[in-house]
């Protein structure tokens, strides 16, 4: 039985776990949530888990698996955490093993496709998954995140991304006005995924249409599957699947993971979701095909961090 350290770090949460292998599977003995703005670098992070009532401490497991939700360099290094005030370098901390590795936190929910992590997952559209194609990951929360699953060989390798920071797609005079407004209300060159389809999209398109300012929460607490505030972001969530899937051809399925959907199921369950993601010229009898499931578990990220440990043990 090997160990393995696996973290999902987050603009908001950090999350830890100590997994233990079994058989040809993971076990979760014990996780860990701290916030990520409550340490001022990545080693004060890793202090205050050494230092919490987390069951293991350096040189306590076999590998260590750390999933940022930021660009990751070498395997060692994340140097911009797009959310969060500090960077990441490995080599800062003493984790007493040489089997530590960063990966891109949606790799990480790539890899968690694997897992059992999934095993609940809602269906949104039924289809059928062809084996051993790609699968294609997206999730909206803090950031937007994006990668894909494929088989490379003898094994699942995920395909990293920094997809929420392209620029995003708007269609029509009414969403080119939004187009603008989100430009100057976020004080971005760009309207980009990350402040489309994620909180601060949220409150930008709520203030757009309604004039009111509100925090995600609120908006959450308020909205329904009437209002236009739900129809305008379900729509912008569904594009970002639509093209995100035909990028990659996620012929062996579609999750959409992250913390709007998660605790907001009504963006992609009521119809101006589905009407948006079929909506293509060329691509719509695929699209139609493709299974697309909710992962709404907010630790899967660790566990597919813990897959990817368990790989490299095994490499």
């Amino acid at each position: 039985m090997a160990r393995i350290l696996a973290s999902d770090i987050g603009g908001t949460n950090s999350r830890f776990a100590l997994f233990e292998t079994t058989g040809d599977g993971l076990e979760m003995a014990d996780s860990i949530w701290l916030p990520t703005h409550g340490a001022a670098s990545f080693p004060e992070l890793m202090e205050q888990l050494w230092a919490s009532d987390f069951a293991v401490l350096p040189g306590g497991f076999d590998a260590a698996v750390l999933a940022p939700a930021g660009a990751v360099y070498g395997g060692v290094t994340c140097p911009n955490l797009p959310n969060a005030p500090w960077g990441i370098d490995v080599r800062d901390v003493d984790f007493g093993t040489r089997k530590v590795r960063l990966i891109n936190d949606f790799s990480a929910q790539a890899y968690a496709c694997r897992t059992p992590a999934v095993a609940e997952a809602k269906v949104v559209q039924a289809g059928e998954a062809v084996d051993r194609e790609p699968i294609g990951v997206i999730g909206a929360g803090t950031g937007l995140g994006y990668s894909a699953l494929i088989w490379a060989g003898n094994r699942w390798t995920a395909l990293p991304s920094e997809g929420g920071h392209m620029s995003f797609p708007f269609v029509g005079r009414d969403e080119a006005e939004y187009a603008e407004f989100n430009r100057l209300e976020s004080g971005r060159n760009w309207p980009e995924g990350d402040s489309v389809v994620t909180g601060l999209g949220l409150t930008l398109v709520h203030k757009f249409l309604t004039g009111e300012e509100l925090a995600p929460k609120e908006i959450s607490a308020r909205i329904t599957p009437e209002s236009e505030t739900a129809k305008w972001y379900a729509r912008f969530y569904a594009r970002a699947c639509r093209n995100w899937a035909i990028g990659v051809m996620a012929q062996g399925g579609f999750y959409i993971a992250g913390g709007i959907a998660a605790k907001n199921p009504l963006f992609v369950e009521i119809p101006e979701f589905m009407e948006e993601f079929h909506n293509s010229h060329v691509y719509q009898d695929f699209l139609h095909s493709v299974p697309v499931k909710l992962n709404d578990n907010e630790e899967s990220g660790l566990y597919g961090a813990g897959f990817y440990g368990r790989q490299l043990l095994n490499a």
